[in-house]
């Protein structure tokens, strides 16, 4: 398993923000124009388009553009090396809690006669 995995990091960082997440929760349930992923966030357009394109780069989401209207729509297959990172690091603490409760009934073994 590497130490430093550069994709991983702009996945992460990607997802790091709320507006974000807002943006890609939005997104799961279907392709949306700009101008409506920008409207609940209350922030300018300029602003939205700065974390479409965070996300963008980090591969999460893809855009087109029909005429005047940009839709952005969700990549999911993007989140799978997260998703290989969680699972790899849950087998690790759930070894290592094992090794930890074995140790422990162990000495409480020991401790009584």
């Amino acid at each position: 398993m590497a130490k430093y995995d550069a994709d991983l990091s702009i996945l992460f960082h990607a997802l790091a923000d709320p507006t974000r997440r807002s943006i890609l929760t939005r997104l799961a349930s279907g392709p949306a124009p700009v101008s409506e992923l920008a409207a609940p966030t209350g922030l300018r357009l300029p602003t939205v388009m700065r974390h479409l394109s965070v996300l963008e780069d980090a591969g999460l989401i893809a855009t087109s553009k029909d005429g005047r209207v940009r839709t952005c729509a969700i990549l999911p297959e993007a989140m799978v090396p997260m998703r290989t990172w969680f699972d790899e690091q849950q087998d690790i603490w759930e070894a290592r809690l094992d090794r930890l409760d074995e140790y422990v009934m162990k000495l409480m073994q020991e401790r009584d006669p």
